[in-house]
């Protein structure tokens, strides 16, 4: 090593190593100038010029004060220093309320309220329902005509519809009211999911759910998802080639509304039900009907088995659960 440094400053350290047959790692590590010790942790330099603790805890109470509690530092500043009082700058009043979190509105305000997710569940007719508002155009520009509907989420049978001139709670509350009776539903049994609309937070209409035995919830704001069922069943109308671009008067929109609710609960066959129609489900014929459609499938297979290259066909079941947002997969259930 001594002859590298010997012959470094003439032919350069790469040079000395290679004809001396050492490496070049070896001689910077041998050589490497000393570290410098970890320079020793202080405590922050205090500067003169900063308010003690005591200052500090003043000028916070006087911020605190009801007298300034709904005022600006600049505010509070200028009032004081008219009045012969100096207790910091502006700018130091805004640093303490900094160091205290109170950088915002320190009275207090309405948070943004945080909606609950809704989950509903329904494994029979007549224990969850959805029901909500659309427009249908009207015949001139800006008039339009609202189509209620209450729907079975299990079923997807509509146990309920109306159109009218206005969107209120009164009316509302009429077809809920006429609905429920005529379905002969006990108190205790439905939950009716809803969005946030005036007519569906109304107090008149919880009022009545609360003398019918109903429990109401409510969608998320401006979250459709909330509300699938209701909203499927509105684009499944307006996608029907008869559905007019305007209506010419109530009358009309209320005709062409019983044709296509008598028809969707009656002979629509619903993919989300096994392709079995509304109407069949909500009244307990879904079992009659796999059955008969089961003999039919099972007639074909022996007539030409070599048809049916993986197994024997079967009907689409029927599902067995019906979710508005299902629990997220790994949520603790109640179930032992």
């Amino acid at each position: 090593m001594w002859s590298v440094g010997q012959l470094a400053p003439t032919t350069g350290t790469g040079p000395a190593c290679r004809a001396l047959g050492i490496s070049r790692s070896s001689w910077y590590q041998l050589n490497a100038p000393p570290k410098e010790p970890a320079p020793v942790p202080t405590s922050p330099r205090v500067s003169a010029r900063a308010l003690s603790a005591a200052e500090r805890k003043g000028v916070l109470d006087t911020l605190h004060t009801p007298r300034f509690v709904d005022q600006a530092p600049a505010e509070v500043w200028a009032a004081l220093l008219d009045e012969g009082t100096y207790l910091c700058s502006v700018r130091t009043m805004y640093r303490i309320l900094a160091a205290n979190a109170e950088v915002r509105e320190r009275r207090n305000q309405g948070r943004r309220i945080q909606y609950t997710r809704p989950e509903l569940l329904a494994v029979a007719p007549n224990q969850v329902w959805s029901w909500d508002i659309t427009k249908l155009k009207g015949p001139a520009k800006w008039t339009y005509f609202n189509l209620y509907t209450i729907m079975d989420i299990y079923s997807r049978y509509v146990v309920g519809w109306m159109v009218a001139y206005k969107e209120n709670a009164t009316l509302a509350q009429r077809l809920i009211d006429h609905t429920v009776r005529k379905q002969s539903i006990p108190p205790g049994q439905l939950t009716l999911h809803a969005d946030r609309g005036s007519s569906m937070t109304s107090r008149s209409v919880a009022l009545l759910l609360s003398d019918l035995g109903v429990d109401k919830t409510h969608s998320r704001p401006h979250v459709s998802n909330d509300n699938p069922y209701s909203e499927s069943q509105f684009r499944t109308m307006k996608y029907q080639p008869q559905f007019p671009d305007r209506f010419t008067s109530l009358e009309a929109a209320r005709r062409f509304c019983r044709i296509f609710f008598a028809w969707y609960n009656a002979e629509h066959h619903h993919g989300g039900l096994g392709l079995l129609t509304p109407e069949a489900v909500h009244y307990g014929r879904a079992e009659e009907t796999i059955a008969a459609r089961q003999v039919a499938l099972d007639a074909a297979y022996a007539a030409h088995p070599e048809r049916f290259v993986r197994r024997a066909p079967t009907p689409p079941a029927l599902p067995q659960a019906v979710w508005i947002n299902p629990p997220a997969e790994g949520t603790p259930s109640d179930e032992a």
